[in-house]
């Protein structure tokens, strides 16, 4: 594969029950508030040591909000945050959740090469094995940075041992985006059994309306948050993605100055709000881990 010719093979999941709720999958983009692709302009990736870290805090908190709620997730992990906070790993690992990997240190997918992707996947698996004591199988690029023309990544997962990916985001986005891909589970390798696991859309007007971030969760009233995550499970009868990051939970983060005003609205908006609204919508659902909810985990 080339990259150029994108492949998609529907994946088939079993029907659910009539009245029986549709598991959907929660997952953590596990990063500190200063790693953010937004701020890249502001902070080099070499000047990361020097912030004071507040990405243990605040997942341990999220892993309390999760063990209150009795659910399970998967924590896609930075290479770089697993060298640092080993213990913190070993917690999620414990707590019965899914660690896979984001890549080491946030770099875009589609700003590298073949190589360099290959390395960058290769390390951050090993690390977060060797860390957490448990399989890697799952993959999330940052920024949701796979798409057409760097779609030869996916066969570099499968190759590196990787299951799964949920790096692509169906939508039109000024960051990312592959709009005209599948809005539910495929297979992107033919006579691969790996899966492509796409973020959460709502198709209404002939678009795909994104429903699946902190940051519209952020933004919009919860009820209309939920109404799009109900409306995929019942129009759709199709588990919903939801994801967010750790720094979201944490209204009392540093803020860095020389930010745009676009990246300051989207990083900043609702911050205080988020972990009410996180502790409501993990017992307003039903949820686990995204190899169970897809169909890989081994047991």
């Amino acid at each position: 594969m080339d990259g150029s010719t994108p492949h998609f093979d529907a994946v088939a999941r079993p029907a659910t029950p009539a009245g029986s709720p549709i598991i959907n999958a929660m997952t953590v983009d596990v990063e500190d508030y200063y790693q953010v692709h937004a701020f890249s302009g502001q902070v080099a990736r070499a000047d990361w040591d020097r912030f004071a870290s507040r990405v243990e805090r605040n997942t341990d908190a999220v892993l309390e909000i999760f063990g209150a709620a009795g659910i399970h997730a998967t924590f896609f992990t930075l290479g770089w945050v697993a060298e640092r906070h080993p213990t913190l790993m070993r917690r999620i690992a414990s707590a019965g959740h899914e660690i896979a990997s984001h890549g080491y240190a946030h770099v875009r997918a589609d700003e590298q090469d073949r190589s360099a992707f290959r390395e960058d996947v290769r390390r951050t698996k090993g690390i977060l094995e060797a860390v957490s004591g448990q399989p890697v199988s799952g993959y999330r690029a940052a920024s949701f940075s796979i798409g057409a023309r760097n779609f030869w990544a996916f066969d570099v997962l499968a190759e590196e041992g990787y299951r799964y990916s949920s790096s692509i985001y169906p939508v039109v986005h000024d960051h990312y985006g592959m709009p005209e891909a599948p809005r539910f589970a495929f297979r992107p390798i033919e006579r691969s059994p790996f899966v492509e696991a796409p973020m959460t859309t709502n198709a209404m007007f002939g678009w795909n309306f994104p429903c699946s971030g902190g940051g519209y969760f952020r933004m919009l009233p919860y009820g209309v948050s939920t109404w799009q995550l109900r409306r995929v499970n019942r129009r759709d009868r199709q588990p919903c993605i939801f994801y967010f990051h750790p720094w979201e939970i944490d209204p009392e983060q540093p803020r860095l100055g020389g930010v745009s005003l676009k990246a300051r609205f989207r990083h900043y908006l609702n911050l205080g709000a988020m972990r009410g609204r996180l502790e409501r919508l993990s017992r307003d659902f039903a949820w686990n881990r995204m190899d169970r909810v897809i169909g890989l985990a081994a047991n």
